[in-house]
């Protein structure tokens, strides 16, 4: 008698081809929804007062987390999520310090409010497609937020955030 060591390998066994469509199923439905959190963080560069559109980026990118959690089963700790965004955040020059200037810009009349809202909206929305695309590929690979690695992640990230960025150019 084997010893199965990997859940994930016992639940296949178990369930054969129907675990496969479950773990596709799951897959399309958290690209889904990094897509659409992508759009809404989009929309939110368009809030006019600034500093706010920064906290509704948060928010967004923390419910992005906590959608993915919950359909991957793992264990949402909101502070951990919050640390975890900020240092991935904090790791790229282009978001920590551009970004707070884009939506200081909001506060000029007309030209910096154009330029505010358009940098706040791509910036935000690339963050979040970045964010949500490392979370789903860790937690695929049976991750949980205890063991997500930010430092280790910096440069996965900034590719994620550089396709980001295209993607949000193409909507």
């Amino acid at each position: 008698m084997a010893i199965i060591l990997n859940k994930e390998k016992a639940i296949e066994m178990e369930c054969g081809n129907n675990y496969l469509d479950v773990r596709v199923k799951r897959l399309g439905g958290a690209h889904e929804a990094v897509k659409n959190y992508t759009i809404i963080a989009a929309g939110l560069g368009f809030i006019p007062v600034p500093l706010v559109d920064i906290s509704a980026l948060t928010a967004i990118k923390l419910k992005l987390l906590h959608r993915l959690a919950r359909d991957y089963g793992v264990p949402f700790y909101k502070n951990l999520a919050s640390s975890l965004i900020s240092t991935l955040l904090s790791s790229s020059v282009a978001i920590s310090m551009v970004l707070p200037l884009a939506s200081l810009l909001k506060s000029i009349p007309v030209v910096g409010q154009t330029a505010g809202v358009i940098s706040t909206a791509i910036i935000g929305a690339a963050s979040t497609y970045a964010v949500g695309k490392l979370f789903v590929g860790h937690f695929e690979s049976g991750g949980t937020f205890l063991t997500f690695d930010a430092k280790k992640s910096r440069n996965h990230f900034e590719e994620l955030y550089e396709e980001g960025k295209a993607f949000v150019s193409s909507q």
